[in-house]
């Protein structure tokens, strides 16, 4: 398991790639997706992308998966407004709705899209340390040292969020009388209780790093690194590899006749 912003703890070749890179390899993986509105295009790259993933990340097939299925309902959303939306031949009648034809196309190419791109989203998140991304940032994209340093602060916030909760919790439990070893208190008012406390908890630390920051003099003048993330070849050669797959599954969609764009719909 792996806490909110940080990798999984070993190497792959995935964990050692620019963030940067990889962040910008899967803005233009996402765009290039938005093309496509056949369900063969997107579900060629989910069974390219899935595995090249897991060995590339070695990340576990059931963490990835699991992750998938969380976008699952949202796809599955997509499919069930498209099918009842869009005009085309008709397939069957649903509830006094009209399922069509194109409307099942284009709402299963959405939900592959949906996937894909998750499970993307989620392959990078499980492959790159939050500091090391805005480092990367901070380097290579000239982002400011203000919202560098206030967003590694954020993430340290998040960090510490569960164990809070978990000794929120623990603390309620000890203060009920009536509970039994072993359990926590799980009705609405006292997890209403926890959440609120956590809040405040967060707020409060929030404040305090703020002003901490502000103390030191965060953004009043030039600032070293003190561990700088590297840009060389092997990040070129894993975009070119990356976008040149893609690009090779979207050209053999459209010689095969079966890539669909927008203006068809």
């Amino acid at each position: 398991m792996t806490g909110l912003g940080r990798a999984l703890p070993h190497e792959s070749v995935l964990h050692r790639r620019n963030p940067t890179v990889k962040l910008a390899v899967l803005l233009v993986v996402s765009l290039v997706v938005l093309v496509p509105v056949d369900p063969w295009t997107p579900l060629a790259l989910l069974l390219v992308a899935l595995p090249a993933v897991v060995a590339a990340g070695r990340i576990p097939w059931r963490t990835l998966g699991g992750a998938a299925l969380v976008f699952a309902p949202f796809a599955l959303s997509l499919v069930a407004v498209n099918a009842v939306t869009r005009a085309g031949p008709v397939l069957a009648q649903v509830a006094g709705l009209e399922v069509t034809r194109t409307g099942v196309t284009v709402g299963v190419a959405l939900g592959l899209r949906t996937v894909l791109v998750g499970s993307l989203a989620v392959a990078f998140t499980l492959t790159t340390d939050g500091a090391r991304l805005m480092t990367s940032l901070h380097q290579h994209v000239r982002l400011g040292a203000r919202p560098t340093f206030a967003v590694l602060a954020g993430y340290r916030v998040l960090e510490d969020l569960p164990d809070r909760w978990t000794t929120i919790r623990q603390a309620q439990s000890v203060r009920d009388p009536r509970r039994r070893p072993g359990t926590l208190p799980r009705d609405a008012g006292s997890l209403g209780r926890a959440a609120f406390a956590l809040l405040v908890v967060a707020l409060r630390q929030g404040e305090r790093m703020a002003i901490a920051m502000e103390t030191r003099g965060l953004g009043s003048g030039p600032r070293t690194v003190h561990r700088p993330v590297s840009l060389d070849r092997r990040d070129a050669v894993f975009a070119a590899v990356v976008l040149g797959v893609c690009g090779l599954v979207v050209l053999a969609s459209w010689r095969a006749g079966v890539l669909r764009t927008w203006s068809t719909v």
